[in-house]
């Protein structure tokens, strides 16, 4: 059978790839919940839910993928990905651009993923999906976790005959280990969330974070080449780690985001930035209240004055 037949076959799949929330079923799953699914070359659906879909990137999901293709990760950000904003939140982050023509993931062809070892977490997770509670995104809060399953009418993985657990399944993916390194960026986007719309970010803060989340190079050059430095305490250790560790750096600008965003722990002002902003207060204190006494005296010379041509203009009559 030819390629293209073989395409041609999956079309009517393809067409009902819509990853739309009604498809997750109503049931809480556990780690040790059975599950019938796989996904193969042979399955008549394979690499239908490659098309018509929404693959958000984590920041991780986005340096490993610019080391694969061995691009700057701006050019993998303008080559791959188009804007968008976090689920519910006006936190901006980027999605797969998918091509023109088929509306399919860029990385996929008739026979898979030409980046699978590397694919983003959420393709990791297809069919399972995790619900992860931290209460109002505080980091002592008590994490509420369980799985469901995303089951689309066109997927015929859930008729094949492999048998696994929750459990299994995700080891098989590499799920656990994204979740280790995408969980504190995620716990950012669950706290923006449980502010809720009354609330905004601005426009500085939000370039902010577009800026530590997709493009570490940029991150790593904001840390080392202004006054970041001369404004936090930072440790010798940690700052060799940033310097030279793109796991490392990412670690610490999510650290970085929960201070400046929402004051989290984490991070201390100097002690000579606290005294100069305390300085820069009392001098504009200083200046107002010399301001308010250079007003308060033209003010008394001009009542002074007008006193004067009034008692001049009385003694003329």
């Amino acid at each position: 059978m030819s390629e293209a037949k073989r395409f041609d076959e999956k079309s009517d799949f393809i067409k009902n790839t819509d990853k739309n929330p009604s498809n997750i079923q109503p049931k809480k799953l556990t780690l040790d919940s059975p599950l019938q699914f796989e996904c193969h070359p042979g399955v008549p659906c394979f690499t239908a839910c490659c098309h018509n879909i929404k693959i958000v990137l984590t920041p991780y999901d986005i340096l490993i993928l610019s080391r694969r293709l061995e691009l700057p990760a701006h050019e993998f950000i303008t080559a791959y990905t188009q804007p968008t904003y976090l689920e519910k939140t006006d936190m901006p982050g980027v999605q797969i651009k998918l091509t023109e023509d088929k509306k399919a993931c860029p990385f996929v062809t008739p026979d898979g993923c030409t980046v699978y070892s590397d694919r983003p977490t959420a393709c990791r997770y297809y069919p399972v999906g995790m619900a992860d509670f931290h209460e109002g995104g505080t980091d002592n809060a008590e994490e509420e976790k369980f799985f469901f399953l995303v089951k689309e009418p066109h997927c015929k993985g859930f008729e094949e005959p492999k048998h696994w657990t929750i459990r299994e399944w995700r080891e098989d993916q590499g799920v656990e280990e994204r979740d280790e390194f995408n969980k504190e960026w995620l716990r950012l986007v669950m706290r923006r969330k449980s502010f809720g719309h009354q609330a905004s970010l601005s426009e500085a803060a939000k370039r902010m974070f577009f800026m530590a989340s997709t493009d570490l190079d940029s991150f790593r050059r904001f840390v080392f080449e202004s006054s970041f430095l001369d404004t936090y305490e930072i440790d010798e250790e940690t700052i060799e780690k940033i310097r030279n560790d793109d796991i490392e750096l990412m670690r610490f600008s999510f650290t970085y985001l929960a201070n400046t965003l929402f004051g989290a722990e984490g991070m201390e002002i100097t002690k000579e930035k606290i005294d100069d902003k305390v300085k820069e207060i009392k001098a504009r204190q200083d200046e107002a209240l010399k301001q308010g006494e250079r007003e308060y005296l033209e003010l008394k010379a001009e009542r002074e004055r007008l006193r004067k041509e009034e008692e001049k203009n009385k003694a003329k009559k």
